[in-house]
């Protein structure tokens, strides 16, 4: 009887320990490190370093992350000083060259259990978080403090969530652009060129959303990462920016073509209102090669383009 007494405990700490090892194990928070990131700050929170980095008023600090999910900035003011016993303060930010959003803290106080590496620096403030939630697909965030002061540090953390199955079909161009056939895991995948000056031009009917698969097109000399960025009109009028990034493709190349290698595929998506759209996606950096795109959208939504 004893035995089993003990065995009943056993089981009974490892269900209770359970959960917190599957929740640690399938956590898939990761820590982002701005794009432009031209300085940073140490802040010891309860013995551990915690890497900040300061925002600031002309310039936006720059993020990029694939959703869907939830993107946290941990904003702290900077006291000079204990003579102050509150702050207020306000971050600004934007998603993919969006609307601007305003975010306003008030009374910030001064965080008793966190301390900055360089004391020099004054006193940290607590936390205050700014929540942004990320859709489907490739996305630039940025951010920036409203007032020269108090100065804002702020730290990111990113944490994904499950994606919604759904089923996605081929778009062609309106305009016909250059046809490109890809070979991917023996699959033939046919995209289409474009560029500043040749577009790729697309046109939709809401409402409903459309995927746009990138690929810049590297020469087989290449190294490293590339940037580049994309700029998404409706019907003549900007409505998103994107800031990619991405390493030469490993397992795709081109059929037909020898001397290039295709990037590795970077995806965004755009939501389209009610009614029919034009969409144009242009390239906007005069230094780089032209851009490959693959077109999707979702397969219940046909009926719309008929």
């Amino acid at each position: 009887m004893k035995t089993i007494n003990n065995i009943e405990s056993l089981i009974l700490i490892l269900i209770l320990f359970m959960p917190l090892h599957f929740i640690s194990a399938d956590s898939k928070t990761k820590i982002l490190k701005p794009k432009n990131a031209a300085s940073k700050i140490t802040i010891v929170i309860a013995g551990k370093n915690r890497t900040y980095y300061p925002l600031s008023v002309k310039d936006p600090t720059i993020l990029t992350a694939k959703g869907p999910g939830k993107l946290t900035a941990i904003t702290r003011a900077q006291f000079k000083s204990h003579d102050k016993n509150t702050l207020d303060y306000s971050v600004y930010y934007r998603i993919d060259g969006a609307e601007i959003i305003n975010v306003d803290f008030k009374s910030n106080e001064i965080d008793t259990k966190s301390a900055y590496a360089d004391n020099t620096l004054g006193f940290p403030g607590k936390n205050a978080d700014v929540i942004i939630n990320l859709g489907l697909g490739e996305h630039t965030i940025e951010l920036w403090q409203g007032a020269e002061n108090p100065n804002i540090n702020a730290r990111f953390l990113f944490a994904e969530t499950k994606e919604k199955k759904i089923d996605w079909v081929q778009l062609s161009p309106l305009v016909p652009n250059e046809p490109v056939s890809l070979v991917t895991n023996e699959e033939v995948i046919s995209y289409y060129r474009f560029s500043e000056n040749k577009p790729l031009k697309i046109k939709i009917t809401g409402p409903t959303t459309f995927r746009i698969l990138s690929r810049i097109e590297n020469h087989y000399t290449m190294k490293g990462k590339i940037n580049y960025r994309l700029q998404v009109k409706e019907d003549g009028t900007v409505k998103h920016t994107y800031l990619l990034s991405s390493n030469r493709s490993d397992v795709t190349y081109y059929k037909n073509e020898g001397g290039k290698v295709p990037g590795k595929a970077k995806e965004i998506v755009i939501d389209v209102p009610g009614g029919t759209h034009i969409y144009e996606v242009i390239p906007l950096d005069k230094d780089k090669a032209t851009v490959l795109a693959r077109v999707l959208f979702p397969k219940k939504d046909v009926a719309l383009e008929e």
